[in-house]
């Protein structure tokens, strides 16, 4: 086990690498793109083909993305923002939302509807996954100027999605493993431009990039089990 911050970070993500990767075996074309609901489901789709307003992808696939709005899981996210110095204006250009959106959920007059994001496709979550860490690699160890909807070639073809998502992600553990504990409480040493990244301490977005693995990883081995079952 590794000692200080770093240590227990690399740790932790190693961890839930391993134990991706061991869920991930034998996945299949049919099964990575499964809807679990049919027609109503997110996915990777043709880009003449797509059917969300903000789809994004270099290539002939795309990832679907919705209509720009701040979800009601992410409100208590945004007070935290703000209570850290960041600005509204920030808030509203990284959610691609008006100023007057961001100050009605401050203010607690929003609607508490819950999120509206449908169920999604192991290819799209494994796509956003790919998509987050191959632009977090760019925009902390890279030119930090490439675009970040253009860094993966989205694939229906489940194992070369994995193999270009292993090796993005073993990128992403080399560089942080040489990471100093300066750089750990730097602010903005991540310039990932969608999010906090900017206004946080580098140790705060590796806390966020492996829960965002972990969580993501744990309703994909969900998605698996319920295709394993619907074919039994």
């Amino acid at each position: 086990m590794g000692t200080g911050r770093l240590g227990v970070l690399l740790d932790q993500f190693d961890c839930a690498r391993e134990r991706a990767q061991v869920r991930l075996t034998g996945l299949g074309d049919e099964e990575y793109l499964w809807e679990p609901v049919p027609g109503g489901s997110w996915s990777i789709r043709r880009r003449d083909e797509a059917a969300t307003p903000r789809a994004y992808g270099p290539g002939d696939w795309v990832l679907d993305r919705g209509a720009p709005d701040i979800p009601a899981s992410e409100y208590a996210e945004v007070a935290r923002q703000v209570a850290a110095g960041m600005t509204v204006e920030k808030i509203a250009d990284d959610w691609s939302v008006s100023v007057g959106r961001v100050e009605e959920v401050l203010a607690g007059t929003a609607a508490p509807e819950p999120d509206r994001t449908p169920v999604t496709t192991i290819a799209w979550r494994l796509g956003h996954l790919h998509s987050g860490f191959a632009a977090r690699w760019e925009w902390t160890f890279g030119t930090r100027r490439q675009d970040p909807a253009r860094l993966v070639d989205f694939t229906p073809v489940a194992a070369l999605a994995l193999d270009r998502f292993w090796a993005d992600l073993d990128r992403w553990r080399a560089g942080v493993a040489t990471v100093t504990d300066e750089q750990l409480d730097t602010v903005g040493f991540s310039r990932y431009p969608y999010g906090s990244d900017p206004d946080d301490l580098f140790v705060d977005v590796l806390c966020g990039a492996n829960l965002e693995l972990i969580h993501h990883m744990a309703e994909i081995a969900l998605l698996r089990d319920l295709w394993q079952a619907g074919r039994r």
